[in-house]
């Protein structure tokens, strides 16, 4: 096997235009526009507004390179192109080789009899994305998202890069994934398939089916070996039957692998090699892990549930949703998602879900989910919008499937294929309108044809949804609490109270969400100082909901006092987004197990911007992050006050039971103590368990309700796992008092902990250092007056920087 690379350096032209500019690849034009100093980051200020005419331009790269005698002699020389965003005309030595309309797949063309030996000539013209469309549009102008440029539904390209509600209008062109020629003799793999069988026994039968392109009849053999987490290894040498070869394997005593949280993750390493004549011609490696999966829907008093099962365990799902991590993806490096999978474990989540607005993710996402236990709930590249179904748009997707489906399903992480992200509830109530017949059609040949049977086909071991909302009756109540699962907004965009999310049931809640602003730090990244106020232009720009602005002072005016400053609002912000998740998440997960299931919307940002994420654009957590650690912990003690009573909720997501004490004290928010006691008790594994109905009539009486609280601590077999503040009065309304909050620095063993304390009662510690962007193992807590709360940071720190850790609470917002 030869193999040419062609990333790197190419040449950028506007096309009609003789001026190049040096270009990178992988890339787009933006990027490369923004390094010859031709545009301003796209990021900054209101730089967006003045990029336009880029994604209404029309661009060609090109590059020489040279063909060697070694590459000519192989009898196949494939170019292969990773992915090309997205309507591409390709160019080979003054010859069309071909045209493409897909940037999710890896196109592939045999090109030896267009290559020369020596200095060869490529060049790939790509099409304005928004013009493309234009023609269809006024042919017939299908439903576009709202906030998006009308007509991405046309194309296969990412629908957010048009515009959503917390993206910009940015649609980019470019050869955003590697390009190479491959040259290969006699054979090469063109695919390995890896099927699991679980025995009652305990013993696993793998079947290893590898599928070989062939260029000439000259005999072969498929070596294969697979390495146990242990080191040991088994292999084979078995000889192809035509264009096929297969390889069972039964593993003993395997190592299952778990979600996080309910056990380990071991990995075995498969490598495939094909061979002739003892020559290597081509490799194929992966690794996988050994475990069941299935989406069980089985009949109950509640409807039916909607549970994800694993090695046969029911699990509770805890996570949320992923977007893009950049509006421009190729800038994206394995540390940040390593930083975000890693940030999604150690907040105990079990579950992402890659939202269908966006990209079918590299494979480092994957390998890292698979790494940590993060199931992935898997979206097709559909969203918000109606989608034609011609023939020609039917195959592109069948391609764009295919290719998708057998690049992931060998995957430990995938959970579930869904078709679309919210098109069945879009037109919920008018499907059988006369108006929506086509639409119906259209939808149905897409969703409820083409893409079951092509997971059917290639990857039956896992199930297909068809929407998410959906029911297990196609069209029928897409968003109802009696099956399948749900999607729920009236807190947000219906300005519901948080407590609205108490008297939804949905079986799972794949989407729900809250805004806030981002850190003080990020917005200082986009905007100059002049311009930190919410409402100011640059801020306007970087908020794409358009009444989310106005929303988050109306929740903010029901439960906080007005920020002393633009810093404090971004602070409270972040409070207002994470009390919203925690009162939606604690009350689904108290009714386990007629919820099965939470992912909030959002886990990331494309670009910094005002949005509903835990996680900025530049990796920061937001104070819903800390939260999520703490209402997704593996055991959970959760208060549903109503009044002046309060319940305590014991929830254990864990396979076996735990010993649990919970100690409670109704204090004034000086520390004096009214009353208190403890409870002793055992919760079985899988269980939730309201543990005392608590009367505090008497004592929050009259003025008092705002200077009383209910402090609960819970302990899991002997130690201290949550403290918390309950109130019954809304926040604005506490009668909080100036504390002096101390921060002791303790290093052992190179490890930090800080020693945090308060005289008084203190909500929401934030602790931060200046010019450091630090992970600590809580923040955003509660203090009881007197208490000491041990913070570990969890980031590398230079130990000077202990003595400017800065800390705050909700009494210094205002």
């Amino acid at each position: 096997m030869s193999v040419i690379q062609l990333d790197g350096a190419w040449e950028l032209r506007q096309v009609g235009s003789d001026e190049f500019i040096k270009a990178q690849v992988p890339g787009c034009v933006h990027l490369d526009l923004m390094r010859a100093h031709k545009i301003e980051d796209p990021f900054n200020g209101d730089n967006e507004l003045k990029v336009s005419w880029v994604h209404e331009t029309d661009w060609e790269y090109s590059r020489s390179f040279q063909a060697d005698a070694e590459l000519l002699a192989e009898d196949c020389v494939y170019l292969e192109c990773d992915g090309l965003d997205t309507i591409a005309c390709i160019t080979l030595n003054g010859e069309v080789l071909a045209e493409t309309a897909n940037m999710y797949v890896q196109h592939r063309f045999d090109v030896k009899e267009k290559l020369h030996e020596g200095e060869n000539h490529i060049s790939i013209r790509f099409s304005s994305p928004v013009n493309y469309v234009k023609p269809m549009l006024k042919k017939d102008p299908l439903l576009s998202p709202g906030e998006s440029i009308p007509g991405a539904s046309y194309t296969r390209k990412s629908p957010s890069q048009w515009g959503w509600d917390w993206g910009p209008r940015i649609p980019t062109s470019g050869i955003w994934k590697s390009i190479r020629l491959a040259g290969y003799s006699v054979a090469r793999i063109d695919d390995v398939r890896i099927r699991q069988k679980h025995r009652k026994s305990g013993q696993v039968t793998l079947d290893v089916e590898i599928t070989i392109e062939r260029f000439r009849k000259t005999s072969c053999s498929v070596g294969i070996k697979i390495t146990h987490p242990n080191g040991t290894v088994e292999e084979a040498t078995v000889k192809p039957t035509g264009s096929r070869a297969k390889w069972t394997v039964i593993v003993e005593k395997p190592q299952l692998w778990w979600p996080n949280g309910y056990g380990d993750q071991p990995l075995y390493a498969l490598d495939v090699s094909l061979t002739c004549d003892d020559k290597h011609l081509n490799v194929f490696t992966r690794r996988i892990g050994l475990h069941t999966v299935a989406l069980e829907q089985k009949k109950d008093k509640h409807g039916r549930g909607f549970v994800f099962s694993i090695n046969g365990v029911k699990i509770f799902a805890k996570g949320a949703d992923w977007i893009p991590l950049d509006q421009f993806p190729t800038r994206t490096t394995v540390d940040h998602y390593r930083h975000l999978v890693q940030s999604a474990a150690r907040a105990h989540m079990n579950m992402l879900r890659v939202w269908g607005g966006g990209f079918y993710e590299d494979e480092i996402f994957y390998d890292l989910c698979d790494e940590y236990g993060i199931l992935v709930w898997q979206d097709f590249m559909f969203a918000c919008a109606f989608y034609p179904a011609d023939p020609a748009y039917l195959d592109n997707v069948r391609q764009e499937a295919e290719y998708n489906i057998k690049r992931l399903r060998n995957r430990a992480c995938i959970a579930l294929w869904c078709g679309n992200n919210e098109m069945e509830w879009l037109g919920s109530g008018e499907w059988d309108s006369k108006r929506n017949a086509l639409r119906k059609e259209q939808y149905r040949k897409i969703f409820y044809d083409l893409l079951p049977s092509m997971v059917s086909q290639l990857d039956p071991e896992n199930t297909y949804w068809p929407s998410s909302p959906c029911s297990v009756k196609p069209f029928e109540d897409p968003n109802g609490q009696e099956s399948g699962d749900g999607h729920y907004w009236d807190v947000w965009h219906g300005r519901l109270p948080f407590t609205a999310y108490r008297q939804q049931f949905h079986r799972f809640m794949s989407e729900f969400g809250f805004q806030s602003l981002p850190a003080i730090e990020t917005c200082k990244a986009f905007a100059d100082s002049d311009d930190l106020n919410i409402f100011s232009h640059v801020m306007e720009c970087h908020q794409k909901n358009k009444a989310g602005n106005g929303l988050i002072l109306h929740y903010l005016s029901q439960n906080f006092r007005l920020p002393k400053n633009f810093e404090m609002m971004c602070y409270v912000s972040q409070l207002l987004q994470a009390e919203a998740m925690r009162y939606g998440i604690e009350h689904w997960r108290r009714n386990r197990p007629r919820c099965m299931g939470t992912l909030y919307w959002q886990f990331n940002d494309c670009w910094p911007t005002s949005s509903w994420s835990s996680i900025d654009y530049y990796g920061r957590w937001k104070a819903l992050h800390y939260f999520a650690k703490r209402f997704y912990a593996p055991v959970m003690l959760s208060v549903c006050e109503e009044g002046t009573s309060a319940e305590l909720h014991v929830t254990n997501d864990l396979t076996k039971p735990v010993k649990v004490e919970i100690r409670w004290f109704l204090e004034k928010l000086d520390g004096m103590v009214l009353r208190k006691s403890k409870i002793k008790t055992r919760i079985d594994g899988e269980q939730s368990k309201c543990l005392a109905a608590l009367d505090f009539s008497e004592e929050l009486a009259g003025d008092a309700i705002r200077e009383v609280v209910l402090v609960h601590e819970l302990l899991v077999n002997g130690k201290s796992m949550s403290l918390g503040i309950t109130p019954f009065a809304p926040s604005k309304h506490l009668e909080l008092h100036p504390a002096k909050i101390t921060v002791r620095p303790v290093v052992e063993n190179d490890r930090i902990n800080l020693e945090v304390s308060s005289d008084k009662a203190v909500r929401f510690v934030c602790l931060t250092v200046p010019k450091k962007d630090v992970v600590f193992s809580d923040n955003y807590f509660d203090i009881p007056a007197g208490r000491t709360v041990t913070v570990q940071v969890d980031s590398d720190i230079d130990p000077a920087s202990l003595s400017k850790i800065k800390a705050y609470s909700l009494r210094d917002s205002y």
